[in-house]
């Protein structure tokens, strides 16, 4: 039997050509139709690792492309000021922190804070396990990094009685601690302990967080110029990322391929360590982000960090601290847990 259009479809040939005539036409038209994505770069605070993982994840999984944008994370690092790359015009949006936040308005820099996607600042003490309260460690030697003196030094001095003297320098290493009982350390809740127990020590973990310590963490800073010009991709670039935290939750695969990209020495067991912490400790769906959404900021929390702030004499009382963050930009409705 002849072979003909007619035949294969049940339709008549002339009538299937015009449809194939129209679908040729139209899907240029379709494809010219589609608008560009906005190239944005995002910057982070160190090499990547867990603690990043819902923009990782936003970018593997294509968030960000359903945005609209077009997202390129660089990473941070020792030697990395992302605050003066942001202020360059060379990142779009950085990882920042309200301590820095309030201090860069004091000093009448354009940065706002428009998310909070760790409710809680995963920064610690951390101490052998015959220490079992922070009241033990006033009057020892506690090792800290310099940038201490500006940030969480001043509210242990206030809450526990901390003094100056107790502090030594900090290396960002624990083989110190590992070498001597008596050494107690500054660390991150998602990364040092895990150092300190392959080698061996399963220290006492002193969460600030858990006593009262006010900042959020790991939050997402941009300039007013963004707010001001771009307000809807500042939008999106906040919703899209607090969906791929709550995507690098259900699966955090697709990120943690990019993470070991951007950073080779990253394991496979540090990543599981860091997830393992943020959802013990609550950092990212924790507090109020439980009833009101990832990524959200309170006015009360801003004003207890500025209050503790202001009382250690780190910015003058006076300063309108309510310039430091907008929570215009939240998710509305919000990307719930």
């Amino acid at each position: 039997m002849a072979f003909s259009l007619k035949t294969w479809t049940g339709f008549p040939a002339e009538h299937l050509r015009g449809f194939l005539l129209c679908c040729a036409l139209l899907i240029p038209a379709l494809a010219v139709a589609q608008p560009p994505l906005t190239k944005i770069t995002f910057g982070t605070n160190w090499f990547a690792q867990a603690e990043h993982g819902g923009f990782y994840q936003a970018k593997a999984t294509g968030i960000y492309e359903k945005y609209g944008l077009d997202v390129t994370i660089t990473m941070g690092g020792p030697q990395v000021n992302n605050l003066q790359l942001l202020l360059a015009g060379r990142q779009d949006f950085t990882m920042g922190y309200p301590i820095r936040n309030l201090n860069s308005v004091n000093q009448d820099m354009p940065v706002v804070t428009v998310a909070a996607p760790f409710q809680s600042d995963p920064q610690a003490l951390l101490a052998h396990p015959h220490i079992t309260s922070l009241e033990e460690i006033k009057g020892q030697p506690v090792y800290v990094f310099s940038g201490a003196q500006q940030t969480f030094w001043p509210w242990l001095k206030q809450r526990f009685g901390f003094s100056d003297d107790m502090i030594r320098p900090y290396t960002f290493s624990v083989a110190p601690f590992l070498a001597d009982k008596t050494v107690v350390q500054q660390g991150y809740v998602t990364s040092e302990p895990f150092a300190m127990e392959q080698g061996g020590v399963t220290p006492s973990i002193f969460l600030f967080a858990d006593y009262g310590y006010p900042p959020y963490a790991q939050t997402i800073e941009t300039t007013r110029e963004m707010i001001e010009d771009n307000p809807e991709v500042v939008r999106k670039f906040v919703r899209a990322s607090m969906e791929g935290w709550k995507s690098y939750f259900e699966n955090p695969a697709p990120a943690n391929v990019l993470i070991k990209k951007d950073n080779p020495e990253m394991t496979d067991a540090q990543i599981a360590f860091g997830i393992g912490k943020i959802k013990e400790y609550g950092l990212v769906v924790g507090g109020d982000a439980a009833s009101e959404g990832l990524g959200v900021m309170t006015d009360d929390r801003w004003k207890a960090t500025f209050d503790f702030m202001a009382k250690a004499g780190l910015v003058p009382e006076g300063m309108d601290y309510k310039q430091a963050y907008s929570v215009e930009f939240l998710p509305d409705p919000p990307v719930m847990p």
